[in-house]
């Protein structure tokens, strides 16, 4: 008997984008890009409730989707060039360049301190250890509990701001939820009751920011404080009290948004897909417009005026970062294919040839 030709070898297919989380991308890269250009305004009580708003869930909303995405990393030589071409490259330049120009426009000749990120380069740096932990959180007994304890304690103790780790620390709940979500369970929140709640609750949330939240300290918003810190200063218990509250508040808030975000294909879809750049990029333009033209600082007299412009002029900008010429110029810098610095993948080892007759059956 002849031996049966072997089937032919094809590469498998393509990952199809979800449209459900590259619609949830785009709505919450628009409130973070809002919430950036809001930061000069929040003296102001108009733009203060926006922002505390704003920064009470965009955060935790974008990090339980990245953990969603990231859970099937299991160490692999093709997930770990991955990481490196689109998380430590753009952490490098976002971080240095950052730097380079804070210091051109201050005038003082602080050393570079790369492994500490300032402004928008800790969630690079988050999403590259949260990754490459993701086994730790997927072999857990309590993984969820774990990371909820984590949280509420790292604000007792002095953590070293290398790769930003008091904020990591801080927000581990989300990425490990995240991990464990489904498409089933994102699917649960599309219900009508669900859907009208949300729009109830994410409602109230902002009417509450707008008529509270002058007293309310926003550094608590930034998780990377020490409790009794200033401008915290919190006892243990308060300061335990404090962020649990804000993670009640952060996942009620991330499920709500995402109970409302669409799940068929729109113009949306394609602009999500394409944050990455929005992120990176949107930081240069509000850094050069403060540092370069004091553009804050000069409409910050329009009170109201100056909030609506700038969320206004923000959503355009984002818009504009996310379309597809932006992604084609800068992918080769962002996510560039490091063929230098990988070995070549093996190909895989084909299994030993059989025997005709055990091949076929025969004994």
């Amino acid at each position: 008997m002849s031996a049966p030709e072997p089937l032919p070898v094809t590469p498998p297919p393509p990952k199809e984008r979800v449209a459900y989380l590259d619609n949830a991308r785009y709505w919450v890269m628009l409130l973070v890009v809002i919430g950036h250009s809001l930061t000069s305004f929040t003296d102001m009580d108009s733009a203060r409730g926006v922002y505390v708003w704003i920064y009470s869930f965009h955060m935790p909303f974008f990090i339980l989707i990245s953990g969603y995405t990231a859970r099937h990393y299991m160490g692999e030589p093709r997930q770990v060039r991955r990481i490196v071409s689109t998380l430590v490259v753009p952490y490098l330049i976002i971080e240095t360049s950052m730097q380079l120009i804070s210091r051109h426009y201050t005038d003082k000749p602080d050393p570079l301190m790369i492994l500490s990120p300032q402004w928008l380069a800790w969630f690079m740096a988050a999403l590259f250890v949260w990754r490459l932990t993701t086994p730790i959180w997927r072999a857990l007994k309590y993984p969820i509990a774990t990371s909820i304890v984590i949280s509420l304690l790292v604000g007792l103790i002095e953590v070293p701001n290398v790769l930003a780790l008091p904020k990591i620390l801080g927000f581990l709940p989300f990425y490990v939820v995240g991990l464990h979500m489904s498409r089933e369970r994102f699917e649960r929140l599309a219900s009508p009751r669900i859907r009208a709640a949300s729009v109830g609750l994410l409602g109230s949330a902002l009417l509450i920011c707008y008529v509270y939240s002058k007293n309310w300290e926003t550094d608590w918003l930034l998780w990377k404080q020490r409790y009794d810190e200033e401008p915290l200063g919190a006892t243990a218990i308060e300061g335990m009290t404090q962020r649990a509250e804000l993670l009640a508040v952060g996942f009620i808030l991330t499920f709500a948004a995402l109970s409302l975000v669409p799940r068929q294909r729109s113009w949306t879809t394609a602009l999500g897909g394409r944050t990455f750049y929005c992120y990176l990029l949107h930081g240069y333009i509000i850094v050069l417009l403060q540092l370069e033209f004091e553009v804050f600082t000069r409409i910050d007299r329009f009170g109201v005026g100056a909030v609506i412009g700038s969320s206004l002029v923000a959503v355009c900008v984002a818009n504009l970062l996310m379309t597809k010429p932006v992604a084609m110029l800068f992918r080769p810098v962002f996510e560039p294919r490091l063929t230098w610095l990988f070995k070549v993948p093996s190909p895989p080892t084909p299994a030993p040839e059989q025997p005709a007759e055990r091949r076929s059956g025969a004994t």
